[in-house]
């Protein structure tokens, strides 16, 4: 085995695991999963039989990842946020037939106590804050907050926001991006 796996945790027969991931207390990995390299996943998280984790990757504690969800490489998941599966949820009605898919891109952030409603993609290098409500797409670099989460600014790849329009330099790591109202592309130096 080249993963670590805490003696309280459950990893099902048929679950794809990376080498140098670890696994720790009380969590579960469903027989379907696929998960990278050098991944974390800390106490108390679920990861359910239809989902793609890519390499990298670092989930907190008290994370649920349920079917039709992929995160990409590096993506980070904050304590206790939430992936949903059903647009439309009901007790007394099997809806399993109906998950919509969730796609993370590359090194985006997902704050501690987000929730991202089904069917949304999270772009890469974005950053959903703390207790935001993700309820349609987020862009490429894109700094959003709130219920329902919304665009307050856009962040460099090193995770500061980027202040200005036009070529903005990045005030912590000096990397340059193209930023407009509606986009934020890092420049190809």
């Amino acid at each position: 085995m080249d993963y670590k796996v805490h003696s309280t945790a459950i990893v099902d027969a048929g679950a794809t695991i990376g080498k140098g991931t670890k696994i720790w207390h009380w969590t579960h990995i469903c027989a379907g999963a696929r998960i990278g390299d050098d991944c974390s996943f800390g106490q108390n998280v679920y990861v359910a039989n239809d989902v793609v984790i890519g390499n990298g990757v670092k989930v907190q504690n008290n994370v649920s990842i349920y079917d039709a969800v992929t995160l990409e490489d590096r993506v980070f998941c904050g304590p206790s946020m939430v992936f949903t599966n059903v647009i439309n949820p009901r007790g007394h009605i099997s809806r399993k037939d109906g998950y919509l898919r969730t796609l993370v891109r590359k090194c985006a952030t997902i704050g501690a106590n987000a929730t991202i409603v089904c069917g949304n993609e999270i772009g890469s290098f974005a950053f959903v804050g703390a207790g935001s409500v993700v309820i349609r797409n987020v862009d490429d670099h894109a700094l959003v907050l709130g219920n329902p989460a919304r665009r307050v600014g856009w962040i460099c790849a090193c995770g500061e926001k980027l202040s200005g329009e036009g070529l903005v330099k990045c005030s912590d790591c000096g990397d340059l991006y193209r930023v407009s109202v509606e986009r934020c592309e890092k420049e190809n130096t």
